[in-house]
Parts: structure tokens; sequence; C-alpha cells
């Protein structure tokens, strides 16, 4: 049997930063996989994840909370069956409803093969002021989908933004447990809990763009092509991702300011810079960076927003910029 989490979160909320944390926590000897699904078809959480240990099956382009659920069950079927790990975490995409997602890991066909444990929701407190946010759909249903709400951020909430999570946590009934994290950096203890919500949760709705052939890889290049751009649309939301291939390089001073200048409230990146691989996370205007020194198989980058965005207009300043 193995021990299953569901870590759910609206965008920007700190998912992968979370996973990045606990997979650095996992016992010596453990085999840890993790099924990661996201918004866009390029593939940036999965790259983030290569190198943490975990056995890891991708499922792009938001997929994974589709009605009928196939790229999820074939993805689910082929950790649980081939790499048998003692712990598996899984990530629908921040735009992702996780009624489907709940119904198929506590159906009789997966009964003999995982326990579910505690499903994690990380909320950034400063969404319970976004209009836009609260009225979504699937940030409402993955806060009551969860038995444990981690309210992350804390080293950036202000008095204001306790006080809607005070205000919001009265009015939901203090009935699941609420912890604060900074930076993702939680009790791996916590997947231990077990799961003790029931609540009924909508259907959802569902308006993906799927490409034409939904897998189970992210965007890949062909032969002797330098680039390429990919789009999905779903529930107001558009995203739009490139990625380069293992030839093409970037100056840092200017992937940066790029990434802090497009009118999007969504920026991930993991780039081929000089120096080595430079990550980019940007959530509104709060921008996150990390470098390393070992070099990326490829640059990938991806923009999420409801906004109007000229994506042409941003194509061309993304290439002008490249260094080879």
């Amino acid at each position: 049997m193995t021990k299953t989490n569901l870590i759910t979160g609206f965008l920007g909320s700190g998912k992968t930063t979370t996973l990045r944390h606990l997979l650095a926590q996992k016992p010596e000897g453990e085999k840890w996989a993790v099924l990661v699904n996201e918004f866009g078809e390029v593939g940036i959480d999965g790259a983030l994840l290569a190198d943490s240990g975990a056995v890891l099956k991708e499922i792009p382009g938001g997929c994974m909370c589709c009605v009928n659920g196939l790229p999820m069950q074939v993805g689910l079927n082929m950790l649980l069956q081939q790499a048998k790990p003692d712990r598996l975490l899984i990530e629908p995409t921040g735009l992702g409803h996780p009624k489907q997602i709940l119904s198929l890991l506590t159906s009789a066909v997966y009964s003999n093969w995982l326990t579910l444990n505690a499903t994690l929701c990380l909320l950034d407190p400063r969404q319970l002021s976004d209009q836009r946010v609260i009225e979504n759909e699937n940030f409402r249903d993955q806060l009551a989908s969860a038995d444990i709400i981690v309210a992350n951020k804390s080293d950036v909430t202000q008095a204001q933004d306790k006080q809607k999570l005070d205000e919001w946590y009265q009015h939901s009934g203090r009935q699941r447990l609420l912890i604060t994290a900074s930076q993702g950096k939680i009790d791996p203890a916590l997947l231990d809990l077990p799961r003790q919500n029931r609540a009924e949760l909508p259907q959802g709705k569902h308006h993906h763009a799927h490409a034409e052939k939904p897998g189970l890889a992210a965007l890949s290049l062909p032969a002797k092509q330098r680039w390429r751009r990919a789009l999905n649309q779903a529930d107001g939301y558009t995203s739009c991702g490139w990625i380069f291939d293992g030839e093409t390089q970037f100056e840092a001073a200017d992937i940066l300011d790029w990434a802090r200048a497009v009118p999007v409230e969504r920026v991930k990146g993991i780039m081929r810079i000089k120096e080595g691989t430079l990550m980019i996370n940007r959530q509104g205007n709060d921008l996150h960076i990390e470098t390393k020194p070992a070099l990326p198989s490829d640059s990938r980058i991806e923009l999420i927003t409801q906004n109007e965005v000229q994506w042409n207009t941003l194509q061309s300043s993304l290439l002008k910029i490249r260094l080879s």
C-alpha cells in the first residue's frame, strides 16, 4: 500500500516549493514518487523536481482533472505498478478541481494499491483579498476539500492578510487544521495524518482546450528545432509557454528584466544561463529566483494570466534577448 497525499492550492500558493522541501526530507531508504500536473504544456514543475530523488511522472495541459480522468489513471497506474513507491505525492494544477481526483483515489480500483492520507491545500493569505480569486470555483473547492490548510508565505503577509485569514477560518467553522508556513517549509509528519474531510464537492466545470493528443510528457522539441511555443486555455485563464534547446542561453539580467515586465499574474521558468541554471518564480509582483551551477538540458518558461496579452509581441522580445 502506497501512502498517498493530494497537495492542492491555487496559482502561486507555493505547491512546488513545498514539494521540493518535503522531498528534501525524504527518509533514507524510502522510495517516493510525484505525479505532477500543470496547466501549461512545457513542464516547468517537472523540470524543477527532476533532481529531487523522487520518481516523477508529468501530466501537462491541465488534463488531470478532466471528467474521464484517463491521463491521470495512466500516470497513476504507471507509478504504482512500476515504481512501487512507499509514498506518492500528487500535485494538481492550481486551476484544477479536486472532485474527480479524490473520487478516483478513493475508488475500489485503488483500494488495494494506496492509502489516501490527509489532503493539504496551500493558501497564500493575500489571495483572500483578491475578488477574482475568491470567486473562483476551483479556489473555493480546493479549500473545501482539504484536511489541512497551509497558510503559506507568512514571511510576506501583512497584518490585514492575517486578519482576512482569521476571518475566513472562523467563517469556515474551524474544522480543519490550519498551520502557517514560510517558503513551503512544513513538517513532513503532516503527510501521515489521516484523511478526515469527507465534504461532498460539486462536480466542477471543465473548459480545457487540450492538445489533440494529450499525453504524459511535457512539451519537447523536434530534431533541429531551436524553440517552440504552446498555449492552453481554461476557465478564463491562458498559459503561454516556450521551450528552447540546450544550445540556447540567456543573460540572467535580461531574462529577469523580461520576467518582471511581462503583464501577467504568474511566471515560472528554468533557464540556461552562462553561470548555470536560473530558476524564476513570480506571483504578482513577488519575484523569487534561485541559481545553481549545473546546466539544465534546455530552457523553459511559462506565463499564466487572465488578462488579454499580445503573445507575439512578448515572444519577439523574448527571442531578442537570447545569447545563442
